[in-house]
């Protein structure tokens, strides 16, 4: 079983209810796991007062509560807020922000405008080059003034002087503006394919540091080494509909006795995600081979009752 797999019929990313806007920018990614805060850094892709959506070196589980660090464009403070896993597909996954303030949510309208206004979006040139639609706009605002000034040009040799100083201060301006746009592009790209390599390489990682269980150990003496059990939530759609069912899952618990991946084997998603979350939280003393602390595999079972 491999590590992290998800109950069949998990939910999968939501229809987009707002506008979004292309976010490329650093974030880190907050969950609690064990009891112990994990950080993990991520990239955005894009954002929208609902939520953003990110590319992580990691796991997440469709409806973890995380917390969420981001620096928005055009705005001096890291954006922070709490969020829910909706989905993750491979390296991809959707965040959905909870409880945003109406300060939070004034800075997300107000970055996107600005961000539109200002052309913020980054766009490739013919030449291969990145640049920013800011500095594509000042390039095309010089080059209008240089026209300018050479039309204007020729009615007495001071103005051609003068005229000629301004050109030559436009021209250094222009070629700055394009040294800094290279050397943003050179930056980017560094940083894009920095990206590309872990994201392709990642899956391979991940299969290398995979551990198979050693032994299948009966439930009945799994059981007997639990030492931490957390009862699930009963869910508030399964109460009202008079769901009630035992959820058989398969759980690979690893040397240190904490559950590192599950599966279920019955029963209907809302209980099955309930159960879930219970179990990532159970702890076991260390099954032992040969005096050794093992990864085994076993079956536990999660009734949920009226």
């Amino acid at each position: 079983m491999s590590t992290g797999t998800q109950a069949s019929g998990s939910e999968g990313p939501s229809r987009r209810r707002d506008e979004r806007f292309e976010l490329t920018a650093p974030l880190d990614v907050t969950v609690l796991r064990s009891g112990i805060p994990d950080t993990m850094p991520g990239r955005a892709v894009d954002f929208c007062e609902g939520g953003i959506a990110a590319i992580l070196p990691g796991e997440l589980l469709p409806g973890e509560t995380v917390g969420v660090e981001v620096q928005l464009p055009l705005w001096n403070d890291p954006f922070r807020a709490r969020a829910t896993v909706k989905y993750q597909d491979k390296l991809r996954c959707g965040l959905e922000f909870v409880s945003l303030s109406s300060e939070q949510q004034e800075a997300i309208r107000h970055c996107a405008e600005e961000a539109k206004a200002e052309g913020y979006v980054s766009s490739r040139t013919a030449g291969g080059k990145i640049e920013t639609g800011k500095a594509e706009k000042e390039k095309k605002t010089a080059r209008t003034e240089i026209e300018k000034e050479g039309d204007a040009g020729g009615s007495a040799p001071e103005s051609r002087s003068g005229t000629r100083r301004r050109r030559m201060a436009s021209i250094v301006f222009v070629v700055c503006l394009v040294l800094v746009a290279s050397a943003a592009g050179i930056f980017w790209w560094r940083w894009n394919r920095a990206w590309e390599e872990l994201e392709s390489g990642l899956k391979t990682e991940q299969s290398a540091m995979e551990e198979k269980p050693q032994a299948q150990v009966p439930a009945e003496v799994m059981q007997k080494l639990l030492i931490h059990r957390v009862e699930p939530a009963y869910p508030t759609e399964a109460r009202k509909a008079n769901l009630q069912a035992v959820i058989a899952l398969d759980i690979i618990v690893g040397r240190d006795g904490s559950v590192t991946s599950m599966r279920a084997l019955n029963g209907p998603d809302v209980l099955v995600r309930a159960a879930m979350d219970a179990l990532r939280w159970w702890k076991f003393e260390p099954y032992r081979l040969n005096g050794e602390p093992a990864v085994v595999e076993t079956t536990v079972a999660v009734e949920f009752k009226r």
